[in-house]
C-alpha cells in the first residue's frame, strides 16, 4: 500500500464570500516540492472569479487517465522489448449532466500518437499493449468513466 499526498489551499481575497464572488483561484502543492495554479474552469465559473491560466479539475482528471495510461504503456511496450521514442496524447473529457443537479466527467477520450524505434508493433500488438495499459493504469482502475483509446 502507498499513501499520496496532496496540499491543497485557499485563501479568502479581497471580495466578500458570502456575496458567492470570491476567487476560485488556490495551489496544489505536492510531496516531491511542485505547486500548480489550480482553479475552477472558467466553463463553470466565470473569470475572474476562476483563473484561466490555473488547471481546473476537470483538467487534472483528464491528465491523471492520461499520464497513467501512458506510463503502464510505456512498462508494457518495455516488457515486450519495443522501443518507444515518443508518446503524445492530445485527450479529451466530456461534462455533461448526469441527473439533476449532477454534473460528472463522463466520458475521456485518450488519442496518444506512439513513435517506435527499429521494430514497430503489428495492429494486433499495438492493441494488446493499450489492452494491457489500460488494465495495469491504477487510475482507470478507480473512476466509473468510460475511458475510450483511440490511435
Amino acid at each position: 500500500m502507498a499513501h499520496h499526498k496532496v496540499v491543497v489551499a485557499w485563501d479568502l481575497d479581497i471580495a466578500d464570500f458570502s456575496s458567492g464572488r470570491y476567487t476560485r483561484g488556490h495551489k496544489w502543492s505536492f510531496d516531491g516540492g511542485a505547486v500548480v495554479e489550480g482553479s475552477s474552469s472558467p466553463h463553470v465559473v466565470p473569470v475572474p472569479l476562476s483563473v484561466e491560466s490555473a488547471v481546473d479539475p476537470e483538467e487534472a482528471f483528464i491528465a491523471s487517465l492520461s499520464s497513467c495510461h501512458m506510463l503502464s504503456f510505456l512498462y508494457e511496450a518495455w516488457k515486450a522489448k519495443f522501443v518507444v521514442k515518443s508518446y503524445r496524447d492530445e485527450a479529451i473529457g466530456v461534462l455533461e449532466r448526469i441527473a439533476q443537479g449532477r454534473m460528472a466527467m463522463t466520458r475521456v477520450t485518450l488519442r496518444p500518437v506512439i513513435e517506435f524505434g527499429d521494430r514497430t508493433p503489428t495492429a494486433e500488438e499495438l492493441d494488446h499493449l493499450h489492452h494491457l495499459a489500460h488494465e495495469t493504469c491504477f487510475i482507470a482502475n478507480s473512476v466509473k468513466t468510460e475511458i475510450i483509446i483511440e490511435y
